[in-house]
């Protein structure tokens, strides 16, 4: 098994590596000695957003003094190595961006498979931790995608946890798309029978050995409600289900 930060964002406005919630902390505590770096990439295509994705948080985490002496950003063009990049990693991260188009990839990789095997720590951002999910949420977050009849909003995910999360709530809050409130309208909506918790950045899902604790400032949307239930420099512990 591996160790889980199921993350919106694992860096601040700044760049750095959020220290509240004792995110870097705990970080610190995973990844002693030397580190063997994987970040996959959410755009398999656009190889220099992922390149720019990939070297500022490789920057992030060695500031912060994580001792980082190899890294390697999987996307297109290395697919047919992936099994083996995730087998001799240490530490993988799950980039963000449009979650269908990073399920299709990880889809494509077997990524799911090839964790089965994985001993190290993996950190998840945004895009990357919807996809975590046994179903996945897929809310919309492009032009036409509220109004797209053949737009799936739910789709089995990679299994590594029970629950759904909405990012960068401070950012998404008011968000118009398609002339509809995305919260407001869209997820409230979709929540009927559901539970979506909603992390700002800075909050994180800690999650090892089945154990799940939500670190930081969190909100839950179910049934189309909508309400606070973790503050931060609290945690909440996670049902087993």
């Amino acid at each position: 098994m591996f160790t889980l930060f199921l993350t919106s964002s694992p860096c601040g406005h700044d760049g750095a590596i959020f220290e509240k919630n004792r995110f870097r902390e705990e970080l610190l505590r995973q990844l002693k000695g030397e580190v063997r770096g994987l970040y996959i990439t959410s755009d398999p295509d656009d190889f220099y957003g992922s390149e720019c994705a990939s070297n500022g948080l490789r920057s992030a985490l060695e500031n912060c003094g994580i001792h980082i002496i190899q890294w390697t950003l999987l996307d297109k063009r290395n697919i047919s190595e992936s099994h083996r990049l995730v087998s001799e990693s240490d530490l993988i991260i799950l980039g963000g961006g449009h979650v269908p188009t990073q399920h299709r990839f990880f889809t494509e990789m077997q990524l799911r498979e090839s964790l089965l095997q994985f001993k190290g720590t993996l950190i998840t951002i945004s895009a990357g931790s919807m996809n975590c999910a046994d179903t996945v949420y897929s809310i919309p977050e492009l032009p036409g995608e509220i109004r797209d009849p053949k737009y799936k909003r739910f789709f089995p995910g990679m299994g590594l946890t029970n629950i759904q999360i909405l990012p960068h709530y401070y950012e998404w809050k008011d968000f118009v798309l398609d002339g509809m409130k995305v919260y407001n309208e869209v997820a409230a909506k979709d929540s009927i029978g559901k539970r979506f918790y909603i992390f700002p950045d800075g909050t994180y899902l800690y999650s090892m050995f089945g154990y799940e604790e939500i670190r930081g400032e969190a909100f839950l949307m179910e049934n189309g409600i909508f309400r606070k239930i973790c503050e931060d420099g609290q945690h909440i512990l996670l049902p087993i289900i």
